[in-house]
């Protein structure tokens, strides 16, 4: 949990006695368990959780996080906002993807289970799995009216299993031409990706190029590529998402590109999208 916002003092309080005077978890450490998978297989699985930023807040100051993602606090992803630790941020390759949670023993749990999507990442080792969720996220699990009480729990058990990211209809995949970007590096955020939530490979194509260029991962949500010759727009992006889902978005960044400009695209996964070897 990491606040020291006036909203959340009293949470603070309660949290504290869990906390050593180095301000971690006491208790041993506890190894991150193994990569959740895109199965989507039913099965819940065990995990703590802990909360930060204001008590109906999105979690960072600035409504973002690690994964590069700006404005958490807006629709779609309506402050229902995670930090993850290795198994769930894996080191950003995780950004996006989806998980219902639901608190497990308290009293003011409510047993329904909600959705949060990853945004940022802890590095705690309080357990094998560790949400760091919004205050928004961590009250939505409470009984009606007990959302502040639940929060002044600090920390809580709950179960949680990945599933499909949805979006509301109409709703395509969205490119960010990051700042700084030029005809020599370019870099690119990728948000709004339905179904697995994360990109696990992004390849570029120039419009006069037959071929696909590998883009390497940089942090976060963000790809790039660095070139020696100056490339021209516009540029074609492939996307393939964790379980091996493949799109590609056609001269989706236009030849006059700027950069810190939002491109939108006419592509969205789905559960028919065919896995299939790139081409």
């Amino acid at each position: 949990m990491r606040s020291s916002m006036p909203g959340v003092m009293a949470v603070a309080a309660v949290v504290l006695a869990a906390l050593t005077p180095g301000g971690s978890f006491s208790g041993p450490d506890l190894p991150p368990g193994p990569n959740v998978t895109t199965d989507y297989d039913g099965r819940w699985l065990l995990a703590r959780a802990t909360w930060y930023g204001q008590p109906t807040g999105a979690g960072p100051d600035d409504n973002g996080g690690a994964c590069g993602i700006k404005d958490v606090n807006l629709p779609p992803y309506n402050a229902m906002s995670s930090c993850g630790n290795v198994p769930l941020f894996k080191d950003g390759k995780g950004c996006g993807s989806c998980y219902e949670i639901k608190c497990r023993a308290a009293a003011e749990c409510s047993g329904e289970p909600v959705v949060v999507v990853i945004t940022d990442m802890n590095y705690g080792h309080v357990s094998p799995y560790y949400f760091d969720l919004s205050g928004t996220a961590f009250g939505s699990m409470a009984k009606p009216g007990l959302n502040d009480q639940l929060r002044h729990r600090g920390i809580i058990d709950l179960d949680f299993r990945r599933v499909p990211c949805k979006y509301p209809g109409g709703q395509n995949i969205v490119f960010h031409v990051e700042e700084g970007s030029n005809p020599f590096y370019l870099a690119v955020l990728v948000k709004f990706v339905a179904v697995d939530g994360n990109i696990v490979q992004a390849d570029l194509k120039e419009k006069a190029s037959p071929e696909w260029e590998p883009m390497n991962h940089s942090w976060g949500t963000i790809w790039r590529t660095d070139t020696v010759k100056a490339r021209r727009g516009p540029f074609s992006l492939r996307l393939t998402s964790e379980s091996g889902k493949v799109l590609v978005a056609t001269d989706v960044i236009p030849e006059n590109w700027q950069p810190n400009t939002v491109y939108n695209s006419n592509i969205q996964f789905s559960i028919s999208t065919p896995c299939r070897a790139a081409a």
